[in-house]
């Protein structure tokens, strides 16, 4: 365990994301509510990415007690000294994600395990897998069977190449035996691209967020083969992967992290609060509003989740053939819901 926690306090430095698009900024203090010593925060929403996740895990923290403001810092006294990137209130908690993850390894820039402190997993989304509705690929098996006999003839399409979307079929690709460096795949920047590809005929089949695709599934221009969680989305009649027999359970997630160098007290405090907010019904609440799926999963549990969600997002950028083949992996295995 000594040894886990020296590994963790190494790796934290503050988190740069590659995408510049920093979405959460938070500088931690604390306040009496009654007898209940609460953290206070600050929430700036500078990137647009996360920007919503940020202002709804704001929210959800002033429904469960919390001191938290959008744009400035809470007076009080700090949960620990200033740190790297922290403000006079104290410590800097920044959002992010699976994106901010996988462009660090294509950048060969530092990763959120080298950037940052862990503190909690948030939300997702969930991703499906989608045909045009006059495919011959009637279920998710004759899509396999098609990806693993035909993978260059199985053209793809989805957001950019190395994101959510790239992964997944990585994901499947690896998990059925196909090659994924021979996965024909084509990023777009914009889900009505990807849309108008496939039902153009310049893709067989496309992943992306189920939030951006529910409206072409429910006009019936598209068909959904699986969804990407281990658990059916209740309002969806759509298998998940798992149930396909593919073992895959996976999800664009987000979650919270604090600076450089921060000290285990603060830490401490940081995860005390995330935890109450997750695990809240307003949270809950907030998560269902905006169609995400609690993940809540935080401290030391977070961070072995996230050296497991590391390596597996590793192997398959790997595999697709988007990182150097010689780059060492330790471990695979993950899923969206710390299994």
């Amino acid at each position: 365990m000594g040894d886990s926690r020296e590994k963790h306090m190494r790796r934290r430095r503050f988190l740069a994301c590659g995408f510049g698009a920093i979405a959460c900024a938070a500088g931690c203090g604390t306040e009496r509510a009654g007898n209940v010593l609460r953290t206070g925060f600050s929430i700036n929403t500078g990137g647009r990415r996360w920007a919503r996740v940020g202002q709804a895990f704001a929210g959800a923290a002033r429904a469960s007690g919390f001191a938290a403001a959008v744009g400035h810092a809470i007076s009080g006294s700090p949960a620990g000294p200033p740190a790297g990137g922290g403000t006079a209130a104290g410590f800097a908690i920044t959002v992010s994600g699976l994106p901010a993850l996988a462009a660090a390894e294509l950048n060969n820039t530092q990763s959120l395990l080298d950037t940052a402190t862990p503190l909690a997993r948030l939300s997702g989304q969930v991703e499906v897998v989608v045909v045009p509705d006059r495919s011959p690929l009637r279920d998710f098996d004759d899509f396999a069977a098609r990806l693993l006999a035909s993978p260059q003839q199985t053209l793809l399409a989805g957001g950019p190449q190395g994101e959510p979307d790239h992964l997944l079929f990585g994901l499947i690709a690896r998990a059925i035996g196909a090659d994924g460096r021979r996965v024909d795949y084509t990023g777009y920047p914009r889900t009505g691209e990807g849309v108008s590809a496939l039902l153009s005929g310049k893709a067989v089949a496309a992943a992306g967020s189920l939030a951006d695709w529910r409206a072409a599934i429910g006009r019936g221009r598209v068909r959904a083969l699986a969804v990407s969680t281990a658990r059916r989305v209740p309002d969806l009649d759509v298998p998940t992967l798992l149930e396909c027999g593919v073992r895959v359970d996976f999800a664009d997630w987000t979650a919270a992290f604090g600076p450089e160098d921060m000290p285990e007290g603060g830490r401490e405090s940081a995860v005390r609060m995330c935890e109450e907010v997750i695990g809240s019904s307003a949270w809950e609440a907030a998560c269902l509003a905006a169609g995400w799926l609690p993940l809540p999963l935080a401290g030391d549990d977070f961070a072995r989740w996230l050296d497991t969600e590391m390596a597996r997002t590793r192997a398959v950028l790997r595999d697709l053939g988007l990182l150097d083949s010689t780059k060492a992996t330790t471990c695979w295995g993950s899923c969206g819901n710390g299994h």
